[in-house]
């Protein structure tokens, strides 16, 4: 088995195309869905932020819940959407400590399982150009993951503000050689598809279910390529954007690399280029110069802050940062239409989150989670306590988001309720 996956990725590798990993599998459709999900989808688009070192606690969360709360120092700029956006603290996945273990945010208790963005864009991403968009602001580093297809496989993100402004709206320098390697891809598929299924009749029941995963990986992979092929031809949607002369690609630029992504990412919305995007926001040994003055320490080492004032006060500024630029972000898809004349925001789910609660203490309890737009009842802070016998996860919330896309989905790794009584 280990053989045959093997020769698959080097196949992957050999075809020579310039394409995302395919969207592997299908998602099974689940029995225990609840009414919502027949109903019309109030929700078209999933947008997903995950930041590395997460935010520190008791500057985001308030001590009150419900819609009367106080503003606390990183929701001062969020605080123009109130209306439109809900505070969480309580929710996880019950998932390990640790770094290696950030990468469960979308994915649930266990990392590798496929990612609720990917989910979501096996059925609401099938008439856009692209199926999803995975970006991240700037380098970060190379073990973080964000985002799962359906076989497991992390897909790579995007660094550079340039590669997707080029992949949304621009034309490839040689059309006819990108015609050439995408229609000679399909050609190779066709070759190892033969030979695969030639071996169908000799190996064993396990081995067989894994050529089924592996047709259906080929399958996705021809319809990206199809899609490619159509595009080629296609006239790419006029935007009036003019990105700066360098990509902010420096871990030290990582805030304006951001504000760059969010421009972009609102554009591709706007064009229905796409209605899945994640953005990871990297954390490293940075020290950031915010308002003209330059930090006391570096992004990773204020995180890791062990309860020091002097640290906290500069985390603070970074996260704040972070909070000020997805506000913005907000603002431009408030003001942006959709086909039907409607702000973007009533109809596009907006996660911002973390897969680690405390990085001071490396827990990956009680995530930072915050969820704008879609169409749902919004304008308070939710507070759960995670130690109660009937403590709602992460993936129930995650449950609901997928109801208000319109798919039926009854649970999500761990998770088998929602939180439609508080959103819906």
């Amino acid at each position: 088995m280990h053989k045959f996956s093997l020769n698959r990725r080097q196949f992957l590798r050999a075809v020579g195309v310039s394409l995302a990993l395919p969207t592997l599998g299908s998602w099974p459709k689940l029995s225990a869905a609840t009414e919502i999900a027949t109903q019309a989808a109030k929700a078209k688009r999933l947008i997903c932020m995950g930041a590395n070192l997460g935010l520190h606690g008791p500057s985001l969360f308030p001590k009150e819940t419900g819609r009367d709360y106080s503003v606390t120092p990183l929701l001062k700029d969020l605080m123009r959407h109130k209306d439109q956006l809900s505070l969480f603290s309580g929710l996880d996945h019950r998932a390990p400590n640790g770094h290696k273990h950030w990468d469960n945010l979308l994915c649930g208790r266990q990392a590798g399982d496929v990612s609720l963005d990917q989910i979501a864009a096996k059925e609401i991403g099938k008439t856009t150009r692209f199926e999803s968009l995975q970006l991240s602001s700037g380098k970060g580093s190379f073990r973080q993951k964000m985002v799962f297809n359906h076989q497991g496989i992390p897909l790579p993100m995007v660094e550079r503000p340039s590669v997707v402004y080029q992949t949304l709206f621009g034309i490839p320098d040689n059309v006819e050689r990108t015609e050439y390697l995408l229609k000679s891809g399909h050609s190779s598929l066709d070759k190892v598809t033969d030979e695969a299924k030639r071996l169908q009749g000799k190996v064993s029941s396990d081995d067989r279910d894994k050529l089924d995963e592996y047709f259906s990986s080929v399958r996705d992979l021809e319809q990206r390529m199809g899609r490619q092929l159509k595009g080629l031809h296609e006239p790419r949607p006029e935007v009036n954007y003019k990105l700066p002369e360098y990509d902010p690609i420096a871990p030290t630029l990582m805030l304006e690399n951001q504000a760059l992504m969010y421009d972009l990412m609102a554009l591709a919305l706007e064009t229905d280029s796409t209605r899945v995007i994640t953005m990871f926001l990297p954390g490293l040994g940075q020290v950031f110069t915010i308002n003209g003055k330059m930090l006391s320490a570096g992004y990773h080492a204020l995180s890791h802050h062990g309860n020091n004032p002097g640290l906290i006060a500069d985390l603070i500024k970074v996260e704040g940062e972070h909070m000020r630029l997805l506000a913005e972000f907000l603002d431009q898809l408030k003001s942006k239409k959709d086909a039907e004349g409607k702000p973007l925001l009533d109809s596009t789910l907006v996660m911002w989150g973390a897969g680690m609660g405390d990085a001071s203490r490396h827990s990956n309890a009680n995530l930072p989670i915050i969820l704008a737009g879609g169409g749902l009842k919004h304008g308070n802070h939710f507070s759960f306590d995670r130690d109660a016998q009937d403590a709602p996860l992460l993936g129930d919330l995650y449950i609901t988001m997928l109801q208000q896309l319109g798919l039926e989905a009854g649970s999500f790794s761990n998770a088998s309720s929602n939180l439609n009584q508080h959103l819906i």
